[in-house]
């Protein structure tokens, strides 16, 4: 079989992975961005993101990556462009596809001049109406070509979780392919069947359920993470009552899945909260109501407070509180939509003296807070000056504390947000609070 060779217009989060992988399962690769040091980057053989094996996977198939200075190299040295760019969010909620159109109109002007099929895929989130109402427009007026003759245009949103990106695009749950017609939907399964190292379920549709499909399945994914947050907050106010023997209950019904079903910290990130607001906009401009995803999104935003009040009978003038984690997830330096940054905001609202960490967002952190608060170099350095820590995220590295020796004339509380940590493990000085649970009364005798 002979493989497509394929580009990739926007080499971010997404797109510099997309390109990495592809050229690993042996697809030749172009790749473009509008940033000049994220295309020197990539031609030195050097990630542009901070994403796990992103590095090595580049290194290893060096040679069949090449990055282009324009677009007429992209669309005339391959047959199937992947765009990544950025959608994002206007203040209505509704995502913003101009960098789209902007590449859509550039590929269009390349394509006049080329005689053979091409297949264009969109895989920035849009909404529905978007692909027919904007971008095939503006790919036809470019192009002075047709589609479904000249060229093929899909939509191809991916579902990926930050820090775990290249597992996600190899081994995705399914495809989602809003095809123009038959031979570009059938042009892209046929890219997947090579791609992905599982073999997952092609979803082939229209566009605009495409589009509609993959916002509703973020939002139905935020709304069970709010779900199990509503019961975790229930939990903490019902004596010997705990969220996660509740939820783990819940789970055993084949009609739920346990995915993002924990109770403990609300959702952030790049996709889950602008896609929850983005389908509330569109219900408003279909003159509907999506109650459920505006529940979803209050729930989401009380949380950091959530925390706060936890806390705030061991707050007293001068408290120092360290905030393990200030990426919005592990394995990520991301720190959009974080839910630590919330509960920095809140406390420094307080004048609690604050300290933070993270082992990979620490750069990140000090780029939006400044010198409103501390940075710890270190887990330890960051827990000895500590009279309150605050478990933000549940990444690993925090796992050590179960080994801390901790000496100091008060005792230090410590909030565990996602239970990550064993009580009985942790040295007798620390008083251990954790989201999710009531307070343990005694059984009677």
């Amino acid at each position: 079989m002979i493989l497509p060779k394929i580009s990739v217009v926007g080499l971010g989060k997404l797109g510099s992975p997309l390109l990495a992988c592809a050229a690993a399962k042996g697809f030749s690769t172009v790749g473009y961005d509008v940033n000049d040091q994220v295309s020197a980057n990539i031609r030195k053989g050097e990630s542009p993101v901070l994403e796990p094996g992103l590095q090595s996977l580049m290194s290893a198939n060096r040679s069949r990556i090449k990055v282009a200075d324009n677009y007429q190299t992209v669309v005339r040295e391959t047959s199937v462009t992947f765009i990544t760019v950025p959608t994002p969010s206007n203040a209505n909620g509704r995502f913003s596809v101009e960098m789209v159109l902007q590449a859509v109109r550039a590929l269009g002007k390349s394509l006049v001049k080329k005689n053979s099929y091409h297949l264009v895929v969109v895989v920035s989130t849009v909404l529905p109406g978007d692909m027919r109402q904007n971008i095939l427009v503006e790919l036809e007026q470019a192009s002075s070509k047709k589609c479904g003759k000249d060229f093929g245009l899909c939509y191809n949103p991916a579902f990926i979780a930050l820090g775990n990106v290249i597992h996600d695009l190899l081994n995705p749950d399914f495809v989602l392919i809003g095809e123009s017609d038959q031979r570009a939907g059938k042009e892209l399964a046929d890219f997947y069947e090579v791609f992905c190292d599982n073999k997952p379920n092609l979803l082939r549709m229209n566009w605009v359920n495409a589009e509609l499909a993959k916002i509703a399945i973020n939002t139905y994914v935020t709304t069970k993470i709010s779900f199990a947050n509503m019961l975790a907050e229930m939990s903490e106010v019902l004596p010997n009552a705990d969220v996660e023997v509740v939820t783990k209950a819940l789970a055993n019904d084949r009609r739920i899945n346990p995915a993002y079903f924990r109770g403990a910290l609300g959702y952030g990130g790049p996709c889950f909260p602008r896609d929850n607001l983005a389908l509330g906009a569109l219900a408003k401009e279909l003159g509907l109501q999506a109650n459920i995803a505006e529940a979803t999104d209050q729930i989401n935003r009380r949380q950091a407070f959530r925390v706060i009040k936890r806390i705030e009978p061991y707050l007293k003038k001068q408290t120092k509180v360290l905030i393990l984690g200030m990426s919005y997830k592990p394995k990520t330096n991301v720190i959009e939509s974080s839910q630590s940054i919330d509960i920095v905001n809140e406390l420094l609202e307080l004048n609690a003296l604050v300290e933070v960490y993270d082992p990979l967002a620490l750069e990140a952190a000090k780029q939006k807070l400044g010198h409103r608060v501390l940075y710890a170099n270190s887990l330890e350095q960051g827990v000895r000056k500590a009279d309150i820590i605050i478990l933000a995220t549940p990444d690993q590295t925090f796992l050590q504390l179960m080994g801390f020796k901790f000496k100091s004339e008060t005792k230090k509380v410590l909030l565990d947000c996602w239970r990550l940590l064993d009580e009985k493990r942790l040295d007798k000085s620390i008083q251990y609070l954790a989201l999710g649970r009531g307070r343990t009364v005694r059984k009677p005798a």
